[in-house]
């Protein structure tokens, strides 16, 4: 990759601003919709299969369409590729929000490869411009995705109930994109091209063939199927158990907080561990825990919901972590992401609509929850092997 000079001054301040706005996009525009499942599903008849297929959508975008980004890059650039990730994250929830279900499924599929192209360019953007301070905007980056999908969360069922109706409460999520538009437009004069790999010609085969890159790539794979099921889901989850659809919302918002909070925290507790095998494992059984407790004591939701949120958002920054700790060199570190970007987002795609399917046939939502718990105990046992402090072999 080519790294520019760095920005300085006014410009540095505005590249900044422009790339925490486009943060904001990446998560309320998917999320958002979760507090308002039931309501669209009543709208429109849907099973509850058919309902989750509005989480999976998304994850199913973000697995193909992100390979394709690093191409779209190299022609157009990071800036203008950018600004076209918004532009499909805004024709998106337009269409979303017509009055059939066709145009709900295809807005969100819209959203979704609008979402896939800002996850995987702004981390190469934040290296190439701004490579002394890539962990500390990092952490910047990650707090403002998790505390706009809060405001997301919290925000769209009074909309909802105070005359906007679920469509109008999730066009009014628009507002997101629109501001990183105006304040990205800027870049968009900008014609650096960062000269980045295409993440197939990157992906060898001695990675498919590594026990420890599919330690890791399962690791953070079951993060995200486990992580999904439940923003899919929780709102529905706590429906059921008598919270009304504002509590709800509310506690979907804390979730994503939750999930948020990880990044002040990991990064400074993470190197004084020779390994991070015991890490890795507590924050994997903290999610156990919180998905346990949802089904066991749903009383206290908000201590399952700080639970599950922190372990998530932990898991998925030590997972991030192990594919530079576990790589011996930068071209297998991209092709080990890729692997585990590919296979995450295909695992996690199956999440929500299979936990919906169960509680479809059994009305109720014990056999899903006591599955995540699992799956957590599960991911607890790979975070085990990847936490080793060794590399993948570079044959």
């Amino acid at each position: 990759m080519t790294i520019s000079s760095t920005p300085r001054g006014k410009q540095s301040a505005l590249l900044i601003a422009g790339i925490l706005m486009i943060a904001t996009t990446l998560r309320v525009t998917f999320t958002g919709a979760a507090p308002l499942l039931d309501a669209i599903r009543a709208d429109y008849g849907l099973t509850t299969a058919q309902t989750g297929l509005l989480t999976t959508l998304p994850l199913l975008a973000f697995a193909l369409v992100s390979p394709l980004a690093a191409a779209v890059a190299r022609r157009f650039g990071i800036e203008r590729s950018l600004f076209a990730a918004m532009l499909l994250i805004c024709a998106g929830i337009a269409l979303r929000s017509l009055p059939t279900p066709h145009f709900l499924f295809g807005g969100t599929a819209i959203i979704g490869c609008g979402i896939a192209l800002g996850n995987v360019l702004l981390p190469g953007l934040l290296k190439r411009d701004f490579s002394q301070h890539v962990a500390k905007l990092t952490g910047a980056y990650s707090l403002t995705m998790g505390a706009a999908a809060a405001l997301g969360s919290a925000m769209v069922v009074p909309l909802a109930l105070n005359g906007f109706g679920w469509r109008g409460a999730l066009m009014m999520l628009m507002v997101f994109p629109l501001l990183a538009l105006l304040i990205w437009l800027p870049q968009w004069r900008q014609t650096a091209h960062a000269n980045l790999s295409n993440a197939r010609a990157l992906q060898s085969r001695a990675i498919w063939r590594s026990g420890l890159a599919w330690q890791v790539t399962l690791f953070l794979g079951l993060n995200s199927l486990i992580y999904y099921v439940i923003i899919g889901w929780l709102p529905a989850i706590l429906i059921s158990h008598g919270y009304s659809e504002a509590q709800a919302g509310s506690l979907h918002g804390l979730l994503q907080l939750a999930t948020a909070a990880p990044g002040l925290l990991i990064p400074l507790i993470l190197f004084r561990f020779k390994d991070q095998r015991t890490l890795a494992a507590l924050i994997s059984l903290m999610c156990a825990v919180g998905a346990a407790g949802f089904w066991l004591i749903p009383d206290q939701a908000v201590l399952w919901t700080l639970m599950f949120g922190f372990g998530s958002g932990a898991t998925m920054i030590l997972g991030l972590t192990f594919i530079g700790l576990r790589a011996s060199s930068a071209h297998q570190a991209a092709a080990l992401s890729g692997m585990a970007q590919s296979v995450g987002y295909l695992l996690a795609a199956c999440g929500p609509p299979l936990m919906g399917k169960i509680h479809d046939l059994n009305g109720s939502w014990q056999i899903p929850l006591v599955g995540v718990a699992l799956l957590a105990i599960l991911m607890a046992a790979f975070g085990l092997y990847a936490g080793r402090n060794r590399e993948i072999s570079a044959s």
